[in-house]
């Protein structure tokens, strides 16, 4: 059923991204966690109605070509992301992000401000700072479980209790898509990042959101990454967990319409 719907968003590429799009009208950028894809974003291309959704791939992912940097940082990324916007002739985006996304959203409004309108952050990584030790956690549980274990062990720890059976395939759907190679790197963009210190670098509008129940990202870690933001909106979603968008499309659909439309 889930590759059925997945499959009326057909992947194209431009440059050494993949992407999946949908709708016209403002351009919204789309940016996944480290355990997903593109096709992450589903819920919102099927029903989210009056923008133009570019889902990326992000490099090493789906159908992206790898980084060439072994270990990189949210800069390379951003970088990536650059010349993936500038080939779509994009001048002028809001990013909606989720997770490590929101990582790369900073650094890519730090790079481009003048090409972002503003930035909704769900659940934002806020990085580890430097520490190692997070990158090698992360490696050691990939190679020890694989994209399949990766699927079953962490997706009841992404979404809050009440979430709907739909929810739980499409995370695990995405999961099992993982690339070693891509994940090792975006890992390492995990451990070494500061969205704070990007954070202050973007003078436009910011909305952080955050699930009540979200282990992974908990809300103390995503009130510090709006507080970090000069001009910035937090806001709790009561109930839910680390994958808003996926766990309650409808609330979120409206929320970032609200939001991408002020």
């Amino acid at each position: 059923m889930i590759d059925a719907r997945i499959d009326r968003f057909p992947s194209k590429t431009s440059l050494r991204i993949a992407y999946r799009e949908a709708g016209s009208g403002q351009a919204l950028v789309l940016l996944h966690g480290i355990g997903s894809n593109s096709a992450s974003w589903l819920f919102q291309l099927e029903s989210l109605k009056g923008f133009r959704m570019i889902a990326w791939d992000a490099p090493g992912y789906g159908g992206s070509l790898f980084l060439d940097k072994p270990e990189p940082e949210a800069a390379d990324y951003a970088d990536a992301l650059r010349a993936f916007i500038d080939s779509l002739l994009l001048k002028d985006v809001i990013l909606v992000a989720n997770s490590l996304g929101g990582l790369m959203a900073g650094a890519y409004a730090r790079l481009q401000p003048e090409r972002v309108r503003s930035m909704l952050l769900i659940s934002p990584a806020g990085g580890y700072a430097g520490d190692r030790a997070i990158y090698e956690q992360r490696v050691k549980q990939l190679d020890e479980l694989g994209p399949d274990g990766m699927a079953e062990k962490r997706t009841p720890t992404l979404v809050g209790p009440g979430a709907p059976a739909l929810a739980l395939e499409l995370l695990r759907w995405n999961q099992r898509r993982i690339r070693p190679q891509g994940y090792r790197q975006a890992a390492h963009c995990l451990a070494m990042g500061r969205l704070a210190e990007d954070a202050r670098h973007f003078r436009k509008p910011v909305l952080v959101v955050c699930g009540s129940e979200d282990k992974i990202t908990p809300e103390s870690g995503c009130k510090a990454v709006a507080r970090a933001f000069p001009k910035s909106e937090y806001r709790s979603l009561p109930g839910l967990g680390h994958v808003a968008h996926i766990e309650d499309p409808g609330q979120i659909n409206r929320l970032i319409a609200g939001f991408a439309g002020a």
